[in-house]
């Protein structure tokens, strides 16, 4: 079953799938490509979820030596992302549709959880923040790319302004303050990276108390 926004959330990137890496095109090239291979350098396991694997832009930059379970709610996106898993990585890479708002996932799976540009696009990103908390074991890790709403006086209420509109469009918000979410879902912040000036792309680290 859904959760709360998750049907359109859907139906949105199902319709967009095929169009997807086409329309990132210009972002991915000048600067997600050279963040997601920063990012996954530092990633370690064993087990590792992946959070909106998307149509698998992350795959290449995956880890030799540990096990990579992803998640998206799309199966249009997960169609195009499993073409990216080659005979040579199937054994330890496993492509699951599933939305982060309700994982199946027990409790304390996972050695660390990422996500890129994903928080952008959950309905309800605390509700998923604390299931990626519930997933992750103790003293695990959650690793993000993000944009989030600029500090701009004059940009900021303007992505206020067009949140609404562009969210009906394609799913996404563009006015998430995700490193507060992120506290609020329980986790602790351990570095906030700005990847560009004006405050909207960011590298976000964090971790799961210890019992």
């Amino acid at each position: 079953m859904d959760t709360k926004g998750s049907k359109h959330t859907k139906s949105r990137y199902n319709i967009i799938a095929p169009l997807y890496n086409l329309m990132e095109w210009p972002v991915e090239q000048f600067w997600y490509k050279k963040w997601r291979k920063k990012l996954w350098a530092d990633i370690d396991g064993p087990e590792v979820l992946e959070i909106g694997v998307g149509t698998g832009k992350n795959i290449t930059h995956y880890p030799e030596d540990i096990t990579i379970t992803g998640i998206d709610l799309s199966s249009g996106m997960l169609s195009r992302a499993q073409k990216e898993v080659s005979p040579a990585v199937s054994s330890r890479i496993t492509l699951q549709e599933m939305d982060a708002q309700k994982m199946t996932f027990p409790d304390n799976n996972f050695d660390n959880i990422v996500a890129t540009f994903v928080f952008c696009s959950v309905p309800d990103p605390i509700i998923g923040l604390q299931e990626a908390l519930r997933v992750c074991r103790p003293g695990g890790s959650l690793y993000l790319l993000e944009h989030t709403r600029s500090v701009s006086r004059i940009l900021g209420p303007l992505m206020d302004f067009l949140d609404p509109l562009i969210h009906f469009l394609t799913g996404v918000h563009i006015a998430r303050t995700t490193v507060e979410n992120v506290k609020k879902a329980g986790w602790h912040i351990t570095r906030v990276k700005e990847l560009t000036s004006g405050g909207i792309f960011k590298r976000i680290e964090a971790v799961k108390p210890a019992l």
